[in-house]
């Protein structure tokens, strides 16, 4: 009886876990570098510099939906109220019916993230500072200066963060 040298059942396993690992690494840096880009050739859409935002009264921080790169969906966001965006800190507000304003969510006192939009105001958990819906302006609380503007561009029902 003769035996076979079992280097090339050897070599083949090492081969294929080397071919595994490989693949496995390239899935890894394809998912890591695949970002997004936000900007997206519109149609009739309107930008508006952001001024203040406001999640419906007594409504908290969420995330947002909508279009492929939009920031959310103009039903997203109620008259009269808002929706915080923690990860992009940013607040889209709607202070009137079709006009939608935004404004960066780090509070102007201790740096922040604004947690809620109620009764009119963006406000602040930490020192109670509270914002224009409107304007981003200081209504009340230590915060020694308004919410920076953001630009937005809305395209038909979506809402883009430029």
């Amino acid at each position: 009886m003769t035996q076979e040298p079992q280097t090339d059942s050897l070599a083949t396993r090492r081969g294929v876990l080397a071919g595994v690992g490989l693949v496995g690494l390239a899935g890894a840096i394809t998912a890591c570098g695949g970002g997004s880009s936000s900007s997206q050739a519109g149609g009739a859409g309107t930008t508006q510099a952001a001024s203040a935002s406001t999640p419906a009264a007594g409504s908290s921080v969420s995330e947002g939906g909508g279009a492929a790169d939009a920031l959310t969906t103009t039903s997203d966001i109620p008259v009269g109220s808002g929706k915080i965006f923690t990860s992009q800190q940013v607040v889209v507000t709607q202070p009137v019916s079709g006009e939608f304003k935004a404004f960066s969510a780090v509070c102007t006192h201790m740096g922040c993230i604004v947690n809620q939009v109620s009764d009119g105001t963006i406000d602040c958990p930490c020192h109670g500072s509270q914002y224009s819906i409107k304007t981003g302006d200081v209504v009340g609380g230590p915060a020694p200066k308004p919410l920076p503007a953001k630009q937005i561009k809305v395209t038909g029902d979506s809402i883009f963060l430029e």
